[in-house]
């Protein structure tokens, strides 16, 4: 028995071949204020991910001569001088795949709302190249934001990148988040992006996106106001990369980046602490980098690549109003367009409180259904009329009949455009409604009873007049006929008859 054990154990012992693995190894030799200065990792590449001797990750950011700056995601109190810091082996890098639909993650794509483990095979590095000119086609395809205003004169694109721009508390992240309740049925997948918000706030989004039924199809990718400004830095190339996979895989994806703002500000922050030179409003000189980077990455992929798309809707508060801030005109530039909300009018009771004047969307009519387009083509001008007519009437002076008629049609159509926050309305309710509004057929209903009339019109569409709206519905893809025109006129008149 003896001797079957010491032949068994020689046996291992001739046949064991011993393996040296060579892990390089570095030294923390400064840690302070999320950043920690590590010698000794000279092979360390730009973004790789390294682990501290706590298990802390951090991420390599600055690669100096002598030192590679590190910036710690997560707690860097039990940190200390002398630590072990040893290179992951990966890119700074997300999980991606169906498996994130419906969850809350963190920056890294760790899971944050106790649902268990991520069922993702495959990983995205959160910097990725954009796809080129020959790899794009044009923004053809229209996302429906169920807004009436923007949809009728702001038109968005699948694979635009559209910023939403406004001073704090004027309805930024409402549209948002009624461009993603809207995009149920819409084969869109959605992924907000949380920058620099309180906690409860994203609680409280989370719980009205699973109300509405919208985390079906929805993606939260949060990095908070109590998170290290580095997470704040990642999350918003995180939820880029997640929303790639589906472009790349021929779907297509919203992303939501709310906001921009406070995503420079953590850049900036951790830029300074690692003694990089500060320029305009001290934030470094590649900021306008920063945005491009991650904004070029939003396109509409050709059909050789998939032909899916990425459509980018960034958010960027502004301070009283003051759209030539250095980075407001960054992301402006680089942007398709922009929703401009303003505060006046927000306080006025004009909500969305859109401002038709400053907002535009470069990519136009092309991003609009036929029937859309050709109804409200003329809208922004009439708008834009009506505004000139307005300031002008300021003065007291006596109007024309034809200047009058047109100043309370204008107060009409502002009227029609006033629309509660999660109401949002199909593409066919928004012809009809911008045909009655512009073809003078609501020209009798007293201003003050226009929200009156909407509300019960829309309910009257939605059950008695149901077959016009799905009438109008089969035919969004051709201009509306002069039989349909009339039918949808009579429709009105009809309802105006029994409305009071």
């Amino acid at each position: 028995m003896a001797e079957n054990i010491y032949d068994s154990i020689l046996k291992q012992i001739e046949g064991f071949t011993p393996s040296v693995d060579a892990v390089e190894v570095g030294y923390v030799e400064e840690v302070g204020d999320g950043i920690a200065r590590v010698s000794g990792l000279k092979n360390v590449r730009y973004n790789e991910l390294v682990r501290f001797e706590n298990g802390t990750i951090g991420t390599a950011f600055n690669l100096e001569s002598d030192n590679v700056g590190v910036i710690i995601m997560g707690d860097y109190g039990a940190i200390q001088e002398g630590d072990t810091v040893s290179p992951v082996g990966r890119i700074a890098s997300v999980p991606v795949g169906e498996g994130l639909v419906g969850r809350v993650v963190d920056a890294l794509g760790n899971p944050i709302d106790g649902k268990g483990p991520i069922a993702a095979e495959e990983f995205y590095n959160i910097e990725r190249i954009a796809p080129g000119v020959m790899e794009r086609k044009g923004v053809d395809r229209p996302v429906q934001t169920g807004i009436l205003a923007i949809d009728a004169m702001i038109p968005i694109g699948r694979g635009q990148r559209e910023l939403i721009i406004g001073d704090r508390q004027t309805g930024k992240t409402a549209v948002a988040l009624d461009t993603i309740v809207n995009q149920k049925g819409q084969d869109m997948y959605c992924i907000y992006v949380a920058v620099g918000k309180r906690r409860g706030e994203v609680a409280r989004i989370v719980a009205t996106l699973e109300e509405e039924g919208a985390m079906e199809y929805t993606t939260i990718v949060m990095a908070s106001a109590s998170d290290a400004a580095a997470l704040q830095y990642i999350a918003p190339y995180s939820g880029c990369a997640i929303g790639e996979w589906f472009m790349e895989n021929g779907k297509d994806a919203l992303v939501i980046y709310d906001d921009l703002s406070k995503h420079a500000s953590a850049y900036r922050q951790v830029s300074l602490l690692l003694r990089r030179p500060p320029g305009r409003e001290a934030y470094p000189g590649d900021v306008f980098y920063l945005h491009s980077r991650l904004l070029e990455r939003a396109a509409q992929l050709s059909d050789a690549r998939g032909g899916g798309s990425l459509t980018a809707l960034p958010i960027i508060e502004t301070l009283l109003g003051d759209v030539s801030a250095f980075v407001p005109t960054n992301v402006i530039s680089i942007t398709d367009g922009q929703i401009y909300l303003e505060s006046e009018l927000f306080y006025s009771g004009q909500r969305p409180a859109l401002n038709t004047g400053i907002s535009v969307s470069r990519v136009g009519g092309s991003a609009q259904t036929t029937a859309m387009n050709k109804t409200a083509g003329g809208l922004r001008l009439q708008m834009a009329q009506f505004r000139s007519l307005a300031a002008f009437a300021q003065f007291g002076s006596n109007l024309d009949r034809d200047t009058q008629r047109q100043l309370d049609r204008g107060l009409r159509l502002n009227e029609l455009f006033k629309q509660a926050q999660y109401q949002t309305l199909s593409v066919e309710e928004q012809i009809i409604l911008i045909y009655a509004g512009t073809s003078g057929l609501l020209d009798e209903v007293p201003v003050d009873r226009m929200s009156a009339f909407k509300a019960d019109f829309l309910r009257a569409l939605r059950g008695q007049y149901s077959d016009v709206a799905q009438t109008v519905a089969d035919n969004t893809d051709k201009r509306l006929s002069d039989e349909l025109s009339s039918r949808i006129g009579e429709t009105v008149k009809a309802f105006l008859e029994t409305w009071s």
